[in-house]
């Protein structure tokens, strides 16, 4: 039976390219994020994941991650997501287009047999469409997740540069002992920007896996935590994605 760390909330998105005004596939994508918000604690954190995609769980793929934004208020989290106008001097006016939730789900991090967890159910949308399945969501998943010492040796041009990686209070630096990694355990080390993470896909079914019952509530547009908890402004943020799985 595997240990509860910590259950919340858990938001996919994902941001077009540059000037992109309808997203056709992955290779239109720029970003894709996991928003987590833990239950009964004010903290909101928008991880990175490389290959803009989860790692497949069937094959046990590997992805690199980190956390980049960490907010106690979540609109400083959403005004992140919204639209970004720039200007360059060779090419003019760009347009960073608005952020697509592609999913929201009930989480939780787990030890299991010496690894953590993050596994998740989704409650939108109720059918995964083209959208989930080239981003890798599935409606239930867990993946082993692991932190990357930041003080640790690593090859040339792997993760973050040294000025990006995390810096963390002594008792957390502690736990990596002479490690390069170290279990997700506690999950504060996702209350800091900089944080890399290596996400290993484990199973299709975390009831089976970890005998935990993630219990999804049904959601609708109106009554959604990306909207309610998170402040996304559904006017902004096409919604195709979330509700039916279709790219927009």
């Amino acid at each position: 039976m595997a240990r509860t760390i910590e259950t919340g909330d858990l938001f996919f998105c994902y941001r077009p390219r540059v000037d992109v005004d309808r997203v056709r596939g992955p290779d239109d994508i720029a970003r894709f994020y996991v928003v987590l918000k833990p239950r009964a604690r004010a903290v909101f954190r928008r991880i990175i994941v490389g290959r803009k995609r989860l790692p497949d769980v069937g094959g046990h793929e590997r992805t690199w991650g980190f956390v980049d934004l960490v907010a106690s208020r979540p609109e400083d989290v959403e005004d992140e997501l919204d639209p970004e106008t720039y200007e360059t001097r060779t090419r003019g006016v760009r347009v960073v287009p608005p952020v697509r939730p592609a999913g929201e789900a009930v989480y939780v991090i787990a030890d299991h047999d010496g690894h953590t967890h993050l596994a998740h159910v989704l409650e939108l949308p109720r059918t995964p469409g083209p959208v989930q399945e080239e981003l890798g969501i599935r409606r239930e998943a867990s993946l082993i997740v692991t932190v990357r010492n930041p003080e640790a040796d690593a090859p040339p041009q792997a993760g973050l540069p040294s000025g990006r990686r995390a810096r963390y209070p002594a008792e957390l630096q502690r736990r990596f002992g002479d490690r390069r990694f170290a279990p997700l355990d506690p999950p504060e080390y996702l209350d800091h920007p900089g944080t890399e993470l290596v996400l290993i896909g484990a199973s299709a079914d975390p009831r089976a896996e970890l005998g935990i019952e993630l219990e999804p509530e049904p959601e609708t547009p109106e009554s959604a935590d990306l909207f309610t908890e998170l402040g996304m402004e559904p006017d902004l943020h096409p919604l195709g994605p979330l509700l039916t799985g279709a790219w927009e």
